[in-house]
């Protein structure tokens, strides 16, 4: 089994679409995106983990979700997400699980190569992501809510997403 650890904000704010929505303040449209983009990325022998920065969020447990096979994590309060993957790496690893960890952070690339583990760029993954999805070459940056993430899962989880992004969770 192989491990894909993305850290989320580095990838939004390096790499469009995400990048220009989160230019225009729609940080949760670009988190959506992006967590929808990987779930349509995930292969059945590979575990995705998407990490988001949720250190100055009271309300944020750091407790996973799985959204549509991806699991989400908001770092808890006081935590940045980049010891949380710096954790869930070093955890994979010594459980004998191949690590691969998207980031162009230069401290955590750092970190996660001296752990034998594989790091991609943003840039790269982005464009990895990227490559062959007729749907995401077709939408701008203002159409993108044709294939957010609340449109391709389930209202339930939908419903968790909401109460995540409130706080209510």
């Amino acid at each position: 089994m192989r491990h894909l650890i993305i850290d989320g904000y580095n990838v939004i704010r390096q790499t469009n679409p995400y990048l220009s929505l989160a230019e225009r303040d729609d940080f949760e449209l670009a988190c959506e995106a992006l967590v929808s983009d990987v779930a349509s990325y995930v292969d059945p022998n590979r575990r995705v983990t998407v990490v988001f920065d949720g250190t100055g969020n009271p309300f944020s447990t750091g407790e996973p979700k799985k959204i549509a096979g991806v699991t989400v994590i908001y770092s808890a309060y006081g935590v940045v997400a980049d010891s949380v993957i710096e954790k869930i790496a070093r955890t994979e690893r010594d459980r004998g699980v191949e690590v691969e960890v998207v980031t162009s952070d230069a401290q955590l690339q750092w970190t996660v190569m001296g752990q034998t583990v594989t790091r991609t760029s943003s840039r790269e993954f982005a464009d990895q992501l990227h490559t062959g999805h007729d749907e995401f070459k077709e939408a701008s940056a203002t159409s993108m809510k044709k294939v957010t993430l609340a449109q391709r899962i389930s209202p339930e989880a939908a419903e968790m997403l909401r109460k995540i992004r409130d706080g209510e969770e």
